[in-house]
């Protein structure tokens, strides 16, 4: 398990003081993650990342006795891969696709793979960033009428404040994920999809959880200086 201070970690913004907007989609997102396991009614989060392409210009000298692995500090740029990434915290599961873009239509077919993963779920809640492609509109642009509402119909959408991303517990399963698998310069797409989906399935297979410790009493305490009436 990963022990969880959100709010301290590396790269992780929160806004500027007294935000109301803030404090009540924050609550939101932490009630959420008070409810109980329920097969029916599964608590998923999902985020998504780009991983430049690289490739190296010389060949990299391997590890000795003694002696690290050296590289060149030139490289080649191969192009960008987008990795998406939903996970059901409760369950220890996670889920990775990586495509060669982040559009509209890419989200839009991930979470049509997230609802089949689930399709005895009665409603499925779906802790997700506030991005411009996270939207009703993306599943009419990609499907029939019919089924992009009977698909909206199956999520309950609950987006984290902005500037609240660590709110996320997906963006720190990529955390993770790029630590244990991604931290290094790969040329091809199919490599990051086929190392990916390996670390994918270990972490399944051992049931790693996320270990979130963050509520509402805690915010309240300490990022008090958010709520506007607690500063009057």
């Amino acid at each position: 398990k990963n022990e969880i201070k959100p709010w301290q970690q590396k790269g992780w913004v929160i806004p500027p003081d007294q935000n109301g907007s803030f404090v009540a989609n924050m609550e939101m997102v932490l009630d959420v993650y008070k409810r109980p396991f329920d097969q029916l009614h599964p608590i998923i989060c999902m985020d998504e990342s780009p991983k430049q392409l690289i490739s190296e210009t010389r060949k990299p000298i391997p590890a000795s006795p003694g002696r690290s692995a050296k590289y060149d500090y030139e490289y080649k740029r191969c192009g960008m891969a987008n990795i998406f990434l939903a996970c059901e915290p409760l369950a220890g599961k996670r889920m990775i696709k990586v495509t060669e873009r982040r559009t509209a239509l890419d989200w839009a077919g991930f979470i049509e793979e997230i609802a089949a993963q689930y399709e005895h779920a009665e409603k499925i809640t779906l802790v997700m960033d506030n991005l411009n492609t996270h939207k009703a509109g993306s599943f009419y642009e990609k499907f029939p009428p019919e089924k992009a509402k009977a698909l909206w119909d199956r999520f309950e959408f609950v987006h984290t404040p902005k500037h609240g991303s660590w709110l996320n517990i997906a963006e720190i399963e990529l955390n993770v994920l790029w630590g244990q698998c991604l931290n290094r310069r790969i040329d091809d797409i199919e490599t990051v999809r086929k190392e990916a989906v390996a670390w994918q399935d270990i972490r399944n297979n051992k049931n790693a959880k996320v270990n979130w410790q963050f509520a509402t009493a805690d915010a309240r305490v300490k990022l008090s200086r958010l709520y506007p009436t607690l500063n009057s």
